[in-house]
């Protein structure tokens, strides 16, 4: 999945300036599951509101360069795939209006601008980072060797969950059984939405020899999609569980997130471009929504909690 173009300047009498466009929707995409993590992880290990805020702007800019990043990585190495795809020959690099170096040479600077954010923050953050930047360069390759290049999309941004975690200072945020049960809540939200994303290409893809979900399940790609929904509602519970979380977490976060994948996949009509589109771009946006909505619900919940007890 890509979103972000490359989109090429010339100033009078220049050479052509070009840099890749960070949409609000590709960015939300990367911070959603980083705030998932830090959220989840004050309200299970009770860190102060300034200290929550402090990291999430840290992460905000850092999401920003390596949203830039992934996507001009990713269109540089499909650019040959693009070239072939109706929906997407005309993106900058395949219809030759951005160079290949140009997008090299941006993709490096931008994720620069990544890891200058890193610095920011704890080591065990950058530790936690290292699979997700793996991933990351690796995701471009995988429609070519695996039907499941959707998996690997969800464990690149849902990996952020682990990354945020570890930037409020939680160490061996992987051990912990709440935050993985979220960590696989989020990979079945990727997956569904980006199958729903994938079926926009399903013919081209076919004909071309792009693997995904949607190539793969086809016709039976919907109920392929219940299965997700109701893993993904079970790890959030689960998750909940695990946290010890409140009312209001299963109201929001499970309720809330349960309702809007359930409603996109029963609405989505996935032989229309069009009606996968519009799910895609809105179903995802309300999921996260509904998701971070819950955790900081708690997170004002236990605070309040915690200050009743104090006081």
């Amino acid at each position: 999945m890509s979103k972000a173009g490359l989109i090429s300047f010339r100033a009078h009498g220049s050479p052509t300036f070009s840099f890749a466009v960070c949409p609000p929707a590709a960015l939300l995409l990367i911070c959603f599951p980083h705030m998932f993590g830090v959220l989840h992880a004050a309200i299970i290990h009770g860190y102060p509101i300034f200290h929550v805020l402090r990291v999430s702007l840290v992460l905000l800019g850092g999401s920003f360069f390596c949203n830039n990043a992934s996507h001009a990585w990713n269109d540089l190495i499909e650019a040959p795939i693009d070239a072939l795809i109706e929906r997407t020959r005309t993106r900058p690099i395949p219809r030759g209006a951005v160079s290949r170096t140009a997008a090299l040479l941006f993709t490096i600077t931008q994720a620069l601008g990544a890891a200058a954010f890193l610095l920011l923050l704890p080591a065990e953050a950058a530790i936690a980072a290292i699979p997700n930047i793996a991933g990351t360069a690796y995701y471009p390759f995988s429609k070519r060797h695996s039907y499941f290049p959707q998996l690997v999309l969800g464990f690149c941004l849902s990996w952020g969950i682990l990354v945020g975690g570890s930037a409020l200072g939680v160490a061996k945020i992987w051990m912990d059984t709440s935050t993985l049960c979220l960590l696989t809540a989020s990979i079945s939200w990727v997956v569904i939405f980006d199958t729903i994303y994938a079926h926009q290409d399903l013919a081209d893809d076919v004909k071309v020899g792009v693997k995904s979900t949607a190539v793969l399940f086809q016709n039976h790609s919907r109920a392929f999609l219940w299965c997700l929904v109701i893993g993904m509602s079970a790890s959030l519970v689960a998750s909940g569980y695990y946290g010890h979380m409140s009312l209001l977490y299963y109201v929001f976060a499970v309720g809330g997130s349960l309702w809007s994948v359930a409603t996109m996949v029963m609405s989505v009509e996935l032989n229309d471009p069009a009606s996968c589109w519009k799910w895609f771009s809105q179903g995802f946006l309300l999921t996260g929504s509904a998701i971070l909505c819950g955790l900081v619900m708690e997170f004002v919940a236990r605070r309040e909690e915690t200050s009743d007890l104090c006081s």
